[in-house]
């Protein structure tokens, strides 16, 4: 008869490797879907020991599995609903107009996300704001004077289908 073998644990890379046992992978899909979740009550749902389940989650802290913990807004509430993916081409490839474009982005009002990307662009924004006017204006008093930009397209969202912050693992 064959055994059977245990799946490898998951390995986490950014200058180290963590072994992930089921116990770390459980507590992570489980934080991801509510970080408020009592000890007590992650402990129970995936079935450690409270001070278990509390070493674990301290470790998953400290070596950056868990960067921190946020409460996630409803955004057409706070009247910031108009989604705006932005796609920046910037004059020269330089590491300084690139350097010098990445400190100044992160000071747009309602600027998200910035990704650098490959393609017809070199980043693309994801800005949140409160609609046309409002976009009109931020453009005209901030994206127009990022530094080294060369071409700015704009996509502004008609409906979100879905959005998560959940990673698969």
């Amino acid at each position: 008869m064959k055994a059977i073998s245990k799946p490898a644990p998951a390995k986490f890379s950014a200058n180290k490797e963590y072994d992930l046992d089921r116990f770390d992978l459980a507590l992570l899909r489980t934080l991801q879907e509510d970080s408020s979740i009592s000890n007590v009550a992650l402990a129970e749902k995936v079935n450690l020991s409270p001070p278990a389940c509390l070493r674990r989650v301290e470790r998953l802290r400290q070596v950056g599995l868990i960067r921190h913990y946020v409460a996630l807004l409803n955004p057409v509430a706070l009247n910031v609903g108009m989604v705006v993916l932005i796609g920046v081409v910037l004059d020269r490839s330089t590491p300084q107009s690139f350097m010098d474009f990445e400190d100044a982005v992160q000071k747009i009002s309602g600027c998200m996300e910035c990704h650098v990307v490959t393609g017809e662009f070199d980043y693309i924004l994801m800005i949140r704001t409160r609609d046309n006017q409002s976009f009109n204006r931020l453009h005209a008093e901030q994206l127009l004077f990022l530094p080294g930009v060369r071409q700015v397209r704009s996509f502004i969202g008609l409906r979100e289908v879905f959005s998560t912050t959940r990673l698969e693992f």
